[in-house]
């Protein structure tokens, strides 16, 4: 594969790289562009991180660069990383000197020396990262590519530059590394590559859950994410790092009836709702919607294989899960337990026949999440009988025809009580209460169950008859 000069003068036009080029030459520092930007350029990928290396001071360099590039740049210096980042309008550049590593047993920081051009690109990941193409003056856009990363781009190859198992052992982030690059470009790892993954795979435990978890979720942002998951079963990884789905696979059989592999049937529904949304918390959601049935398991002689309360076991289990992998734990972890928690009801809905009441009960909990919902139960039919598919895919188009009407008809999405606990209080006297918890109870369940309209005044009367019930009277009537 060669370069197309063509192509990357189109992607150096940018004055920055004539800027950083000219400070360069006047400092006698070799500077090149290099990494993710250079691959991209010939992938036809946009990419709006740009890596400078020179043979020099990258600080120095920086920040000579933001002088010449005048007002509205803002430059940060971090020097002990030996690094600085020039911020333009959305430009946004990294600075480093060239380098050299060497790293001890325990630890993924590296040892640094100055080094050469060659020197840095041997620390590179990967063959398609080690690309650079020159910004100086005399070779201006021509292209160092050491390790032939243009043909395994040709080839669709994620290769190591140096000795796999050194360059995974050194820093096992790396791994993760090859298996997301994998998955985002549909490349193939290496033969080699692969084996030296499975050989040092216990390397990940010196690597922060924090890195772990960023890489894993590129890879659920991709537009296949079953991929990277099959390849962290495959090269062993996966029960490392996410026990809880590694769980899912197997099929277990008594008398010879069996269940499907609930690890693939996961996968396919992940991949099903990532035909449909970037949103990765409903990705997540997708991936964890089965994540109970290894424990609620059981077998019956009558039903067969069966995973009872699964949706609600799966939604306990969330916390831990995303605690132990620094997931975070506010709105985004309750959006995906909620989703997990309600998306066997839609499926019941479906199966069954659609009461208004049910309906109605479903568009109270699912609130403004009944859109995602819907479509995480749309995405979990993997059925290889297209008719049942086709039934179930009918059955739920009736259940958005009846959400839709009776939104329309009862307003129940995000419903606030028609009279709040404290109107309760203040009509019969009452202080904070079981009674008064059991009161507001009743009118919900009225207005969710069609007894009385989403109204004010009906709620009222409903109340007043429900409180003589229990032998209470108005003390405050509220009319």
């Amino acid at each position: 594969m060669r370069p197309d000069k063509d192509l990357i003068d189109e992607h150096l036009e940018h004055p920055v790289f004539s800027i950083i080029g000219k400070v360069a030459d006047e400092k006698n520092q070799p500077c090149y562009v290099i990494g993710g930007y250079v691959r991209d350029i010939f992938l036809y990928r946009e990419s709006k991180d740009i890596d400078i290396v020179t043979v020099g001071s990258g600080i120095e360099l920086a920040t000579a660069v933001s002088r010449k590039m005048g007002k509205g740049v803002h430059l940060s210096v971090f020097k002990n990383f030996g690094t600085a980042q020039v911020k333009a309008k959305d430009l946004e550049v990294e600075f480093v000197g060239a380098r050299k590593e060497s790293y001890q047993r325990d630890s993924r920081k590296p040892i640094v020396e100055d080094g050469t051009l060659e020197d840095d690109q041997n620390r590179r990941d990967f063959t398609i990262n080690a690309l650079a193409l020159c910004l100086n003056k005399e070779h201006f856009g021509e292209l160092a590519d050491p390790f032939n990363g243009m043909e395994d781009m040709e080839h669709g190859i994620i290769r190591t530059p140096l000795d796999p198992d050194i360059t995974f052992s050194d820093d096992p982030l790396r791994m993760m590394r090859a298996i997301r690059f994998a998955t985002q470009l549909n490349f193939k790892i290496e033969e080699k590559t692969f084996a030296a993954i499975e050989r040092n795979r216990e390397r990940i435990s010196i690597i922060s859950k924090e890195r772990v978890i960023d890489e894993l979720n590129k890879i659920m942002l991709s537009d296949e994410p079953s991929r990277g998951f099959l390849l962290l079963d495959e090269c062993k990884l996966l029960p490392l790092i996410f026990p809880e789905l590694d769980a899912l696979k197997g099929v277990d059989t008594v008398a010879g009836r069996g269940h499907k592999d609930n690890f693939y049937h996961t996968l396919m529904v992940l991949d099903n709702v990532s035909l449909r949304t970037r949103d990765l918390w409903l990705r997540w959601a997708a991936l964890l919607h089965d994540i109970a049935k290894p424990v609620t398991k059981r077998y019956d002689a009558k039903l067969g294989w069966t995973f009872h309360n699964h949706n609600f076991v799966g939604e306990k289990m969330i916390p831990g899960i995303f605690r132990r992998m620094k997931l975070p734990l506010n709105e985004k972890m309750k959006y995906v337990q909620k989703i997990v928690g309600l998306h066997m009801r839609p499926i019941v809905l479906a199966e069954e026949e659609v009461t208004d009441s049910a309906v109605r009960r479903l568009l109270f909990d699912a609130g403004d999440d009944i859109e995602d919902l819907m479509m995480l139960c749309e995405a979990d039919i993997t059925s290889k009988n297209q008719e049942k598919v086709k039934r179930f895919l009918e059955n739920f188009a009736l259940v958005r025809t009846k959400l839709r009407e009776i939104e329309e008809k009862d307003r129940v999405r995000n419903m606030q009580p028609p009279i709040s606990g404290e109107e309760i209080m203040e009509i019969f006297g009452l202080s904070p209460s079981r009674t008064v918890g059991d009161i507001k109870s009743a009118i919900k369940d009225a207005v969710l169950d069609g007894v009385i309209p989403n109204e004010r005044d009906a709620a009222y009367r409903f109340m007043l008859e429900t409180a003589e019930k229990l032998g209470l009277k108005p003390v405050h009537p509220l009319r």
